[in-house]
């Protein structure tokens, strides 16, 4: 496969425990659901976006649960700063969005994103479709992130963090503002 910048970029699938089908008629779901995460999984291994980095230790074990290292975009009030996203994927992955948080040591202070690490970004629910995928996500968070003007917590995030469930999907997001 040839990357943007024409240089042959060849990698193999990290291999992984074969998953049990269930009983009970969901094993068309499961292998649809793994196939689709094998075919994200090498896209992201081939071509990331940029500043980010499948951590291919967390994908060994198993394919429902990925970590992408991030680094914050060059020109931004996040250049050189480090972070980690965690995805974690339902069995009805593409049609049910991935559990998206930052995690780790260094979170982004942004008027988006608690300091627990949960993003406030439509896409990751009510705005989510099948159609997009693990590098449009990433895309969206490197944009959220790359036009922030000033690095603050959201004004709830004291009361948030300590009232939220630990799924950010559980959350009922009020999107109101897009300023950053």
């Amino acid at each position: 496969m040839l990357s943007p910048r024409g240089v042959t970029r060849a990698r193999q699938l990290l291999p992984l425990r074969p998953w049990p089908r269930r009983s009970g008629g969901d094993g068309s779901i499961m292998a649809s659901m793994q196939k689709r995460l094998q075919k994200e999984l090498l896209a992201l291994q081939n071509d990331p976006p940029p500043g980010m980095t499948l951590n291919e230790k967390s994908v060994q074990n198993s394919i429902t649960q990925w970590i992408v290292d991030m680094e914050g975009a060059p020109g931004t009030l996040y250049e050189g700063e480090k972070f980690q996203l965690l995805f974690k994927f339902s069995s009805r992955y593409p049609f049910d969005s991935p559990q998206v948080m930052f995690t780790g040591e260094n979170i982004p202070v942004h008027p988006h994103v608690y300091s627990n690490g949960h993003i406030c970004l439509s896409i990751l629910t009510e705005d989510w479709s099948p159609a997009l995928s693990v590098q449009s996500v990433c895309l969206s968070i490197i944009s959220m992130l790359s036009s922030c003007k000033e690095k603050r917590r959201p004004p709830d995030n004291s009361f948030y963090v300590r009232t939220c469930n630990k799924n950010p999907k559980k959350t009922k997001w009020w999107y109101h503002d897009d300023t950053c």
